[in-house]
């Protein structure tokens, strides 16, 4: 099947946005989020544009996060396969580029079928903890929060997957490599579902390697049999270093866990989904025919009884 071009598939996110906005933001702690003081700022709810421009536009930005939430959003029922992705958007682990990688990433998947769930993970970074502690905490919360409500919210349980750009990216890969067992105390039913990704999309993910040695991975992302499949995109010219994403695929490759990798001559850092002209922005078609072959976009989930 001939792919649409960038500009039809950005218009066909637009419609969808209108059609099939959020849901309300659930939280993701019923009380402080884990090592949090109570009487913490407040979540910046509107954000600012930033001074940085994707594909002509601002990028809209949330300087600080201290009580998580997820936001659900639904395909249209005709086109809902039955898979669920959720998605951390980047920031460097200190703010959150919370539209052009994060809601406009939601937009792309309810546009091929996939329920996405939106996490506002905590930023930014906590003195005294290592840059991805605390959003890890919340990422492993999300994947089982999305696991508990699967039933309700249309989702296979066993096609769950993660999708992260930048820091978020690197939040996807540190969550697949500590997926064996809570890093909080259980909360509740919720912390009693597996919160092992069934797949990860990473595009440009961060900091996979350290700068002093750009071909070995960070301890953070190691890799074994058991991380989920993969599909990569990164730019060649990315001052965050293309190398991350061939370091973690020769891992992927040795542990025997398949992969899709795709380095584009140019792109940058951060072109997240917004139609640029740059090749790297086919991205989004790669990664749909890679869930589809990989099995992930199946037949929708039974309805529930």
């Amino acid at each position: 099947m001939t792919p649409l071009p960038l500009r039809r598939v950005f218009a066909l996110m637009l419609i969808a946005a209108n059609l099939h906005a959020g849901s309300d933001p659930l939280k993701l702690w019923p009380g402080e989020a884990p090592g949090e003081k109570p009487g913490a700022p407040k979540n910046d709810e509107t954000g600012k544009p930033s001074d940085y421009k994707v594909g002509g536009r601002p990028i809209l930005i949330l300087n600080n996060i201290s009580d998580p939430t997820l936001t659900v959003y639904r395909p249209a029922p005709d086109k809902d396969t039955g898979a669920g992705v959720v998605v951390f958007p980047g920031g460097g682990y200190n703010i959150l580029a919370i539209d052009h990688e994060g809601t406009e990433a939601c937009e792309w998947l309810d546009s091929v079928g996939v329920t996405a769930v939106l996490v506002k993970y905590r930023v930014p970074r906590r003195e005294g903890r290592l840059p991805y502690a605390a959003p890890l905490e919340d990422a492993q919360r999300a994947v089982g929060i999305v696991r508990l409500h699967a039933a309700e919210w249309g989702i296979d349980p066993k096609r769950v997957g993660v999708m992260g750009f930048s820091a978020g990216g690197n939040l996807c890969a540190v969550l697949s490599a500590k997926a064996g067992s809570r890093t909080y105390p259980r909360v509740d039913a919720a912390d009693d579902q597996p919160c092992r990704p069934d797949f990860q999309i990473l595009v440009y993910p961060a900091y996979l390697v350290p700068d002093n040695d750009l071909y070995t991975l960070a301890p953070e992302v190691a890799v074994t049999p058991e991380t989920p499949p993969a599909f990569m995109v990164m730019a060649e010219d990315d001052g965050i270093h293309v190398e991350g994403i061939l370091a973690y695929g020769t891992a992927l490759k040795k542990a025997g866990v398949p992969f899709e990798l795709h380095a584009y001559p140019t792109g940058g850092h951060g072109f997240g989904l917004r139609p640029t002209g740059n090749p790297a922005l086919e991205w989004p078609h790669r990664a749909e025919e890679w869930m589809r072959y990989a099995g992930f976009l199946g037949p929708k989930a039974p309805a529930k009884p």
